[in-house]
């Protein structure tokens, strides 16, 4: 089922903001974290429909979100900043490692719309009918397929953490009429939930998808602001290329000047004009090999 979706006023500060009972309520029961649950999923639908929300850089952002806390399960002691200099400073031939592999995986599920095609470019350890096979394991409302997915590949492969992380934020997505995966799960639940199963694991899931929607509005709100004012100044730049190199950073977490549309010289110098500028932010707080971002 497709659910529609309405477009909203233009001005970020328009974006309607979580209910502060879903904030604040302490659910005991799996009928009560439920409810709240799909009350925050609820107002999260609204929130992707909303025109500032320019949502492949939200679903980027979420996808370092999730690798990170994948890195997490693992026991790595990897974090945002470093998996954004594995990825973005990776050079032909290098090799990601394993959080960086982890962060791929997650930024490629989420670049496409959701197809087993889609899927096995992110993963590309699995087989599309092994992977059809697990997406078909979920059955009833959105959490509880999801659950019902994430535990199916978790009990056929119990260290799969990221491909049972990645296809239950898929069957989620495909639940709720979302074109895209966007990353929900990983970053509420903790590494002992990844262990439960039945109704201990869709109770885990209900109180992830709890905090981790009110986070991603709370992060769509933000960026909605930041990209308005990018778009705000982006008259101010001269460069050739400016245009198409705007169009990168409202669409990635991140950006190395050597990735921008511009020679090496001038693309460092519209970072640094954008920096001045108030419209994107430096990310490493290195001298060189520099990545920006909104």
């Amino acid at each position: 089922m497709t659910y529609a979706r309405p477009t909203f006023d233009s001005d970020p500060d328009s974006l309607p903001r979580m209910p502060s009972w879903v904030t604040s309520a302490r659910a005991e029961t799996l009928e009560d974290v439920a409810f709240l649950s799909g009350a925050a999923l609820s107002h999260l639908h609204l929130v992707l429909g909303y025109q500032p929300v320019h949502q492949p850089l939200l679903r980027d952002r979420l996808a370092l979100c999730a690798a990170e806390a994948c890195v997490a399960f693992s026991g790595r002691l990897e974090r945002a900043g470093e998996l954004r200099d594995v990825v973005h400073m990776l050079r032909p031939g290098d090799l990601p490692g394993p959080a960086g592999e982890t962060y791929l995986a997650w930024r490629l599920a989420t670049e496409r719309p959701v197809t087993v095609k889609a899927l096995v470019r992110a993963l590309p350890e699995l087989q599309g009918d092994q992977i059809a096979s697990w997406l078909d394991a979920g059955q009833g409302a959105p959490v509880s397929r999801a659950a019902m997915v994430l535990e199916a590949v978790l009990n056929d492969a119990p260290r799969a953490e990221v491909p049972a992380l990645v296809l239950a934020d898929a069957t989620l997505a495909q639940a709720l009429g979302w074109d895209h995966v966007v990353p929900l799960l990983a970053a509420g639940l903790k590494r002992s939930d990844m262990r439960k199963r039945g109704e201990d694991l869709r109770s885990a899931c209900h109180r992830a998808l709890v905090s981790s929607a009110v986070d991603a509005v709370r992060l769509s709100t933000d960026l909605a602001r930041r990209a308005a004012h990018l778009k705000a100044v982006a008259p101010k730049l001269r460069a050739k290329g400016a245009e198409a190199a705007v169009e990168m950073f409202l669409a990635q977490d991140a950006v190395a000047p050597a990735a921008l549309p511009l020679p090496d010289r001038s693309a460092r110098r519209l970072c640094d004009r954008l920096v001045d500028l108030g419209a994107v932010r430096e990310l490493t707080g290195r001298d060189t090999f520099r990545l920006y971002g909104i």
